[in-house]
């Protein structure tokens, strides 16, 4: 048995040296390589340090760590999950400002993160991922990035699924000109103050930035394709004492996480039943009726589908804003954009100087799967043409040593993402230590256990409210299946992420060359 690894002096294993400027120069062969520095690429990072494992490298394409919460500074980001739980349980932080974090106490949550767990020296900004290619021959990756090339026995992609902005086909839309940016993307240069401003989607981000933007601009139409459900946020400031306990009373702050993370579980029973979800679309109905006074607005706001089979959202100031003077809701749709013009599919006409797109990311077609290739040269894209699959959201036949965070079916719609990354990292963890220690070079999941695993997760969907709630949402692909939720507990999940287990993947221990990979 030859192992693809060579032992380095510090415990690592490493080849070569870092790419020269250009790509230039001899490869560095890693251990593992992780993608992104959001909470799935820093989740990741730290847990391979705890575990002993210092031998890799995370590429990130920005100038720093974030993701989604770096990119996102749109007027009034926040969080609708209470702050406790989305965070990482092993850095838990007591200085929440409120219940719910806002998007600057997050991004600063996350830099914080990197500094404390010493993970930036591992980090590599600026870099990329152009394209992943198995070998197997070599049984590794091979990476180019925009900064250089390198291998990788491992492959860790925590690009997630709010990554990539979803641009609408609008007729006219790129002769549109005026001032067109996503909300993913705002531009904080262009002044608002008195415009005529267009907001195209009312989706989670859109009831954030509206009411934040409504009190300066001139005028804003809202174009409205379905109305969401929307809850009261429950949120408040962090009291002085409450701060005081989190900070100095031992386990208390672990218990408010575990106390939130188990009392969210309860949703997923009603999301399963749809006749009892509508006890909880009641909770929204009443919180509409009481925001909205009018009943030819109250019934233009009112979703024609149940609870949750859209994600569903918390505000306490959408309604309020959208109310204002100076808000039109246009429910008609969009004919065409003209230069300084939408026109709607009512044939009116309305003047316009800035378009914002609140209209969410490609969930259901990720990017990173055009950028990655497996055994045989099959690009990710092409396997997942009639839909996106993997094994317990984390790994996928035809790809070896790959593991994707927040990968296919791992979207939450009662709970904390965090709660997903954490057990899939404790997966990825476990992958490598065991593969260490049997002196495994590759392992790649059976497709008969991928596909026992996605018939399961059929099963739990049939019948819930994201397949029979009457709403055609982002959670489905082009196909309409449910690509993107895991339908039942966190706990079943995370019992099932603690180990992987060999029988189901394939094992291979040899390999052809140890050498490292000239630059070509």
């Amino acid at each position: 048995m030859t192992s693809i690894l060579e032992p380095a002096k510090d415990g690592g294993a490493r080849t070569g040296t870092e790419p020269a400027p250009g790509g230039r120069g001899p490869t560095r062969h890693l251990r593992v390589a992780v993608i992104g520095t959001g909470f799935s690429g820093l989740g990741t990072a730290v847990r391979l340090l705890q575990s002993g494992i210092d031998d890799f490298l995370v590429f990130e394409r920005a100038d720093e760590v974030g993701g989604t919460w770096r990119d996102n500074s749109y007027p009034g980001c926040a969080c609708d999950v209470m702050s406790h739980l989305y965070s990482f349980s092993f850095a838990r932080n007591p200085n929440w400002k409120s219940t719910f974090a806002s998007r600057d106490e997050l991004y600063a949550y996350l830099r914080d993160t990197a500094d404390r767990f010493g993970v930036r020296p591992h980090i590599r900004f600026g870099h990329e991922l152009e394209a992943a290619r198995w070998d197997e021959g070599e049984r590794h990756w091979r990476i180019e990035t925009s900064q250089g090339e390198y291998t990788a026995q491992f492959l860790v992609t925590g690009t997630g699924y709010l990554s990539e902005a979803a641009v609408p086909d609008i007729k006219g839309l790129d002769g549109f000109e005026g001032k067109v940016f996503h909300s993913s993307d705002w531009d904080h240069d262009h002044d608002l103050a008195g415009r005529r401003v267009a907001v195209i989607g009312t989706g989670a981000s859109a009831i954030q930035f509206v009411p934040a933007i409504q009190p300066e601009v001139g005028q804003l139409d809202l174009y409205q394709r379905t109305p969401p459900w929307i809850g009261p946020k429950p949120d408040k400031a962090n009291s002085e004492l409450h701060t005081k306990l989190l900070r100095s009373l031992p386990g208390y702050q672990k218990f408010r996480r575990g106390f939130n993370m188990w009392g969210r579980e309860i949703l997923a029973f009603f999301w399963k039943r749809p006749k009892l979800a509508e006890k909880v679309q009641k909770m929204a109905s009443d919180h509409l009726k009481k925001s909205v006074a009018d009943e030819a607005l109250r019934a233009r706001l009112t979703p024609d589908y149940l609870v949750a089979c859209k994600r569903l959202l918390f505000s306490n100031t959408w309604y309020p804003a959208i109310q204002q003077p100076n808000v039109e809701i246009v429910s008609d749709g969009i004919a065409e954009v003209r230069a300084r013009s939408i026109v709607g599919s009512d044939g009116v006409e309305r003047e316009v100087d800035t378009i914002i797109l609140g209209t969410g990311f490609q969930a259901t077609d990720r990017p990173v799967a055009r950028r990655i290739w497996g055994r045989g040269g099959v690009s990710l894209r092409e396997t997942w043409k009639d839909g996106m699959s993997a094994h317990r959201g984390t790994t996928i036949a035809g790809f070896p040593n790959l593991f994707m965070l927040l990968g296919p079916n791992t979207a939450l719609g009662h709970s904390s993402q965090t709660v997903m990354i954490e057990a899939q990292v404790q997966y990825v963890v476990d992958s490598l230590q065991q593969a260490a220690k049997r002196g495994l070079a590759s392992i790649e999941v059976r497709q008969e256990a991928q596909d026992a695993y996605n018939r399961k997760l059929d099963g739990h969907l049939e019948g819930t409210v994201w397949m029979s709630g009457g709403c055609k949402s982002w959670y489905l692909d082009a196909n309409g299946r449910n690509t993107s939720i895991f339908p039942t507990y966190t706990w079943r999940f995370r019992r099932g992420t603690k180990r992987l287990d060999l029988s189901e993947y394939q094992l291979a221990s040899q390999v052809r060359s140890t050498k490292p990979v000239p630059h070509q």
